[in-house]
């Protein structure tokens, strides 16, 4: 498996391991001139949730790869965090925050994945 799968898994692993939901992921892998290869998006119902799902994805790759993130923003308020992997770029969001700035329907060319939510 190429490294920025696996990337992408300890991710959404790390998002589940805090009950983030609605997660989905892009492929960008066939489009070209992309910032990144993939995106992840998902959301928590509160700032402390999103807060403590940014802290599970980062704790989560480092112990599974190693790598911390090159860039992070959002850690003022936690309505909406995005995490630089380089090639993989992490948006945790407030519901409304999401819906309101749809970044979802940015990369509708890609492929989507959604993943289901673990009650």
């Amino acid at each position: 498996m190429d490294e920025n799968k696996i990337l992408v898994k300890s991710i959404i692993e790390g998002i589940q391991e805090k009950k983030g939901k609605n997660i989905r992921v892009a492929d960008l892998t066939g489009i070209e001139d992309t910032i990144c290869k993939y995106i992840v998006i998902c959301e928590g119902n509160s700032p402390s949730q999103v807060s403590a799902i940014y802290n599970s994805i980062r704790q989560t790759v480092i112990d599974n790869m190693r790598v911390k993130p090159i860039a992070v923003d959002g850690l003022q308020n936690y309505f909406w965090v995005a995490m630089d992997y380089v090639d993989v770029i992490v948006h945790v969001f407030l519901p409304d925050m999401r819906e309101f700035y749809d970044i979802d329907h940015l990369w509708e060319d890609a492929e989507m994945t959604d993943v289901p939510n673990i009650d």
